[in-house]
């Protein structure tokens, strides 16, 4: 009898909470919206990651470096709002070191393993968790980055700022998304998101915090340790 209770609870369906935006909190519409914006995103993305592994197959390690950084970080969650969790991206030094395509692909593969290997749920609103983890999160890292170098900052504090920027884009963007699935009954999306964003702010601002500056320790120790034929970490070490 024991071992048949153990089985039924193994094999129950538990909702699960864990993903920023859970398991079938999105209608089907916008579960298909999302993953069709997200397809061609994903193939530029595994384009790029292909072509970066013919031409520089020594940084393969990295890639599995920049991925098992994610993996860990965004696997930390935090309860936040209804359906939904605030947790760190991981996905800043990915797009810091190989740029945003590549984390396309890579915040995908995390997704998926925390779908498959941690029961964080999350497969009917995989299309949306990409696009704001794996790819606005990737860009606003990569462009505020940029636009530190431009502006001659530090370094250490273009890669904070550029880290924590990125981490606040998702959850804005994880917000316009949960706002237009679930819009205010009175006034619509633009109350909506506030109130999403609002909330995600509580945990979400630390979070970005904490992310950034573990973000600029890691590049830190990559650029004493790996060999300096890689670029970023060069030109990262040489101007700070």
């Amino acid at each position: 009898m024991k071992k048949l209770f153990v089985l039924l609870a193994i094999l129950s369906p538990i909702p699960a909470f864990s993903m920023h935006i859970m398991e079938g909190f999105l209608p089907a519409f916008w579960s298909m919206f999302w993953s069709i914006v997200y397809l061609p995103i994903f193939i530029l993305g595994f384009r790029k990651i292909k072509q970066l592994v013919v031409e520089k197959p020594e940084l393969k390690l990295l890639l599995a470096l920049a991925t098992a950084f994610a993996f860990v970080l965004s696997a930390l969650k935090l309860p936040s709002v209804s359906g939904s969790c605030s947790h760190p991206t991981g996905v800043g030094l990915g797009a810091l070191l190989f740029g945003p395509w590549v984390m396309a692909v890579i915040g995908v593969l995390v997704l998926l393993f925390q779908v498959l290997l941690l029961a964080h749920g999350g497969v009917t609103t995989l299309g949306a968790n990409a696009f704001s983890m794996a790819f606005i999160g990737p860009m606003f890292t990569w462009l505020v980055f940029a636009l530190s170098n431009k502006l001659g900052l530090n370094k250490k504090v273009g890669v904070f700022l550029a880290v924590f920027v990125g981490n606040m884009a998702t959850y804005i963007c994880t917000s316009a998304q949960l706002a237009f699935a679930h819009p205010d009954v009175v006034n619509g999306v633009t109350t909506a998101f506030y109130k999403f964003v609002s909330i995600f702010g509580l945990t979400q601002i630390p979070i970005a915090v904490i992310e950034g500056l573990l973000t600029v320790v890691v590049l830190n120790l990559l650029s004493d340790h790996v060999p300096m034929r890689f670029d970023f970490l060069s030109q990262y070490k040489k101007r700070n």
